[in-house]
């Protein structure tokens, strides 16, 4: 059988978070997987998806970021979070977990929303081989779908950071507006400006730059017709920092999904298990994309 076990992910800070491995029933995988949540996603949300991947031959990494489920502390009240620590410190002491399984295969990341666009921050990023990227941006209001960009702006760039400043967290369970965030999350996200750096102080920016710069791992990111948050806009927004990385962006339509609606969160709903799900296998084992004949590497929608 496979084997499911719960883990402690140690960060360099000396933060704890949890997790979950998923071993594959072979000696040899086909591959390490880092699963990244979005934000305010809990890990579990993931896990339909692991044991999918595992049952495939994968070994997998399921973990929750720094105050949200099972990394949350007692008192998310003044923990100092930030959005920022879960790429610098959480996404690379996940890498340098799984780099400590040597049961072989490529090291492979797939990342939702925000989980896209975290692993050019952390220094582990260059041994990672290739990243899979599910409605991935970083929350740029502007790149917001225009339909529903002031709807958007008025409750996650208008009244998170109200409410957030009253609570000292923002409490996000109780609104039914994904899970609690620690409040440098909260903020980061309410007041993301047009370019990511720019949430660093000044003398760090070009760090940032540099290990974006630094990744080489080929990216296939993909996005739904109708991801109100990921529009290919905001695709290219955040494929624009990998510079040295091959990347690939897509526009799923309704003849690939199934035709029915799928949004910012349904692909990793287990309903797509024999369609999309079997699909990201073939980029994960083979690094062949699935969608689009493999020659080209443009960014285009895709309808057949």
């Amino acid at each position: 059988m496979r084997c499911e076990r719960p883990v402690e992910i140690v960060c360099q800070d000396d933060v704890k978070l949890g997790g979950h491995l998923w071993l594959a029933e072979r000696t040899e995988t086909c591959g390490r997987v880092i699963i990244n949540p979005a934000t305010g996603v809990l890990a579990r949300y993931y896990h339909h998806y692991a044991r999918f991947l595992a049952g495939h031959g994968f070994d997998v990494l399921t973990y929750d970021y720094r105050g949200i489920g099972a990394s949350r502390p007692r008192s998310l009240w003044g923990c100092g979070y930030r959005w920022r620590d879960w790429g610098e410190y959480d996404f690379d002491a996940a890498v340098r977990l799984m780099c400590e399984q040597d049961r072989g295969g490529s090291l492979l990341v797939v990342g939702h929303s925000i989980g896209g666009f975290l692993p050019g921050m952390a220094e582990s990023a260059t041994k990672v081989d290739r990243m899979l990227t599910v409605g991935a941006q970083y929350a740029w209001w502007l790149d917001y779908a225009p339909r529903r960009r002031a709807a958007l702006f008025l409750k996650w760039h208008v009244a998170m950071p109200l409410v957030t400043a009253v609570c000292g967290y923002f409490p996000g369970s109780r609104l039914g507006w994904l899970e609690d965030l620690p409040a440098g999350v909260a903020n980061e996200w309410s007041f993301r400006r047009s370019r990511a750096e720019l949430s660093y102080p000044r003398r760090r920016r070009q760090e940032v730059l540099r290990r974006f710069e630094a990744v080489t791992a080929p990216i296939l990111a993909v996005t739904a017709f109708d991801d109100e948050y990921a529009t290919l806009r905001a695709v290219r927004r955040g494929l624009g920092y990998y510079r040295n990385a091959p990347t690939t962006a897509i526009e799923l339509g309704p003849d690939e999904l199934g035709g029915n609606a799928i949004g910012h969160f349904s692909l990793f709903n287990s309903r797509h298990q024999t369609g999309f799900w079997l699909d990201t296998i073939l980029w994960l084992r083979d690094g062949v994309n699935p969608w689009v004949p493999p020659t080209r590497s443009d960014i285009r929608r895709v309808r057949r």
